[in-house]
């Protein structure tokens, strides 16, 4: 066997030993280093096995994965992408739609609870007719004769069909139109602030909801039976606002002479407004009780009386500081 080997080993030619490595002498440093193997990849991109000997470290990032890993010149996935998805997109819109769904009918059940939302469009179904006519007997009622409101099988007609029916639309549009009107005042006198805005809307707002309250403990006090219903309240009480806009474009205009005289007229013809529409609902109490006819009418006077007496004094407080600056 021994034999056998020496003469395969003995069969190559003197240029194909020559062809062969020779083996490095360790004491011989000018000797080149012989070649190591490479590794190929799927991708035919050849790698050594220790790639950090041989790559710039400088070039890796963070993690110490060098430039040209497999994987790494990908893009990750970021909502832009996910939503330029037909299928993502779709997902995203019906799961949007179901959350807002959901939000949408537990406000309608939670609102349900405190305030009837059929009720409350009933205050907002107005139109421009009924708003001009409606400014204008708050301004001038004293040629209106007839106050009752017109009933449709127990139901108060809509106020676009009624002006004597009270709205919310007119209250609510006031209350903007006086806090915007004020800042404007504020500006022109160079005394402007966000938070002076903020402190007469919360100001108007809380002497409108404390009138409305004491009203109510008046009618439950003295055990009056009336129809009067609380929004009904809060729409007669929030008509002073357009009064008061009167009193301050005319203090803006011609100044503290015009303030004073629309003041005066617009509180005296805003509590004869009240004492004639809330007269009706208050004395319709009377009906079918037992109380005697005459003391519930004297309380319900006194009511009035209050009712239409308290306006200039709060007209007069939410629009003089406005009027003359501190």
């Amino acid at each position: 066997m021994i034999c056998l080997i020496c003469e395969v080993t003995e069969t190559r030619t003197p240029a194909q030993r020559q062809q062969l490595p020779k083996k490095r002498q360790p004491g011989n440093p000018n000797q080149p280093p012989m070649p190591q193997p490479q590794m190929f990849q799927q991708y035919g991109q050849p790698i050594h096995p220790n790639p950090q000997l041989f790559h710039d470290t400088s070039a890796q990032d963070p993690y110490g994965i060098p430039p040209g890993y497999p994987g790494m010149n990908q893009p990750m996935s970021t909502p832009q992408h996910l939503l330029a998805d037909p299928v993502m997109a779709s997902m995203a819109m019906n799961y949007g739609q179901v959350l807002v769904g959901q939000g949408k009918e537990m406000m309608d059940k939670n609102l349900e609870k405190y305030i009837s939302v059929s009720k409350l469009k009933y205050y907002f179904a107005v139109d421009t007719n009924y708003v001009t006519k409606k400014i204008a007997l708050i301004l001038f009622p004293y040629s209106q004769s007839d106050w009752s409101i017109k009933y449709n099988q127990d139901e108060p007609i809509a106020p676009r069909y009624e002006v004597n029916a009270p709205d919310l639309y007119i209250p609510v549009m006031a209350f903007v139109t006086y806090i915007l009107l004020t800042g404007y005042i504020y500006g022109v006198q160079n005394r402007f602030s966000p938070e002076k805005l903020g402190i007469e809307a919360s100001s108007a707002l809380g002497w409108l909801i404390l009138e409305v309250l004491a009203i109510v403990f008046t009618i439950y006090i003295t055990r009056m039976e009336s129809q009067v219903k609380m929004l009904d309240l809060i729409a007669f009480c929030g008509y002073k606002y357009v009064g008061m806009i009167f009193c301050l474009l005319g203090n803006l205009i011609l100044k503290s002479l015009a303030y004073y005289a629309i003041l005066l007229y617009s509180s005296g013809s805003f509590g004869f407004f009240l004492v004639r529409t809330l007269r009706l609902q208050l004395m319709a109490g009377n009906e079918g009780t037992n109380q005697s006819y005459e003391g519930g009418s004297k309380r319900r006077l006194y009511l009035l009386l209050f009712v239409a007496l308290i306006q200039p004094i709060v007209m007069y407080w939410l629009t003089c500081h406005v009027v003359y600056p501190q």
